[in-house]
């Protein structure tokens, strides 16, 4: 294990324990744990197991001195297509513990590493791994590749003559791959999440043969959704999930669903604020205000070239264009392609082009902490987070498995759902800034709700 690893996770067990804990859980003096935490010396890897277990089996001292005990992790889960970890967190968020890591992407995994330490390695082709080698577990979580089935990746490989769905048979047929591993291992539960193009794509076939894949076949009682994260992040973001259990359980959606749109945060709410703490590259001290740096603004070039490409696609009746908000708004779907222009939510600014959202901002808008670590260029940010899951919408399907495993669904009542993501909601509120900036912009019930703008 890294010296790196080793230091991020002598982070997280100090969170919980004090330095002479960790130094008699180690057989360690306080002076080698202060060492540790400071840079004077390195973690040494043989240290990791110990460290490891103290999460594990953790005790937290409360404010008023008296001890508690955390249980160990509720449910063991691996994280499949993991991308940069925003369905792990979700499931951590929820009592679970991370036994098996995939993926395939070099950066992804970078990002994956700043901010998760393991003892296990992340396996790259899900297809080459055998699946008796993976650890028991109780659940699994896939968010399998979306592009053979979104509308616009599906629009795109049309246009290219390529094959799309089931017939890609680079990206479509991981499916089985999962299908696979659950024939195999047999975990409690799984979630798997996809676009909400999906349940259309083929005339609704492709879903089909998933559904009865899942059920027929390898014997669970699956349930769909679609998601709209509206609710708890500003932006308008469908997505399908569908949760399996091996037995009934109590699991049912109302217990998780999520409440009006309407009722949902703005944009305001995870755009850089004067009163935050600069954060290089994105934003910098301009007086005694952070500002965004001048590197996100579009240039004139840019800015006069999709304005004109704007304008061509309307003469034509076509949608294609560009999309400014102001703080007032809910942005459309972020997507991969954001790095290319950022076209599709460019964020007004007066008196000049409109810029792009920083890579932080558009880890906000996917519902990750300021805490998350982004140690990647702007254009793999982009495309990490427009990949990415909203974490507080998987959290809460999480908490709802979770209680289900153990015996005590949650209450299906309608506020019920609306209580989970509004803890959710103040809990990336808390998590971010300080109150005075973090505070939503919403509109009163007498002034109509901004919707998208495009130019």
């Amino acid at each position: 294990m890294k010296s790196s690893d080793c230091s991020h996770l002598l982070n997280r067990v100090r969170e919980i324990y004090s330095q002479e804990q960790v130094a008699d859980a180690l057989g360690r003096d306080v002076r080698t744990i202060r060492r540790w935490e400071s840079g004077g010396s390195m973690v040494p890897s043989i240290a990791a197991d110990a460290l490891r277990r103290m999460l594990e089996t953790a005790v937290v001292q409360e404010e008023d001195e008296q001890y508690r005990v955390v249980q160990k992790p509720s449910f063991r889960f691996i994280d499949l297509f993991a991308g940069i970890g925003g369905t792990r967190q979700a499931f951590e968020n929820s009592g679970g513990l991370c036994v098996f890591t995939s993926e395939w992407d070099r950066f992804a995994c970078q990002t994956y590493r700043a901010n998760f330490s393991d003892s296990h390695p992340i396996l790259g082709d899900v297809t080459k791994v055998n699946a008796a080698t993976i650890p028991d577990h109780e659940v699994l979580v896939a968010g399998f590749p979306c592009q053979p089935f979104s509308l616009a990746g599906v629009s795109k490989k049309n246009s290219l003559g390529r094959l799309h769905g089931f017939k890609d048979k680079t990206q479509g047929t991981l499916f089985f791959d999962v299908a696979r591993i659950l024939d195999v291992k047999r975990p409690d539960a799984f979630l798997l999440e996809n676009v909400k193009h999906l349940q259309r794509h083929d005339q609704g076939r492709t879903l089909e043969v998933i559904l009865a894949t899942l059920r027929n076949e390898l014997g669970y009682q699956v349930t769909a959704k679609v998601l709209n994260s509206a609710s708890v992040v500003p932006q308008q973001r469908e997505r399908i999930f569908l949760v399996g259990f091996r037995e009934e359980c109590g699991f049912d959606w109302s217990s998780v669903d999520l409440p009006s749109v309407e009722d949902g945060p703005l944009l305001g709410s995870i755009l850089h604020g004067p009163a935050e703490e600069p954060e290089s590259p994105y934003t910098r001290r301009s007086g005694r205000s952070t500002v965004v740096d001048p590197r996100y603004v579009l240039s004139d070039h840019l800015w006069d070239y999709l304005q004109r490409y704007a304008a061509k696609h309307r003469e034509k009746g076509n949608g294609f264009g560009c999309s400014i908000f102001d703080r007032n708004q809910v942005a459309r779907t972020l997507s991969a392609r954001y790095h290319k222009d950022g076209s599709e939510i460019l964020i007004a600014r007066r008196g000049g082009n409109p810029r792009r959202l920083t890579p932080r901002e558009c880890a906000r808008l996917m519902g990750f902490p300021d805490s998350f670590r982004i140690p990647v260029s702007d254009t793999q940010a982009y495309r990490q987070f427009g990949n990415s899951v909203v974490v507080p919408v998987v959290t809460a399907v999480a908490r709802a498995i979770a209680a289900c495993l153990a015996g005590k669904p949650l209450p299906t009542r309608p506020d019920g759902s609306q209580m989970i993501f509004d803890h959710l909601r103040e809990e990336f509120d808390a998590a971010n800034r300080p109150a005075s900036v973090r505070r939503p912009v919403r509109y009163s019930k007498k002034t109509p709700r901004k919707t998208t703008a495009k130019t």
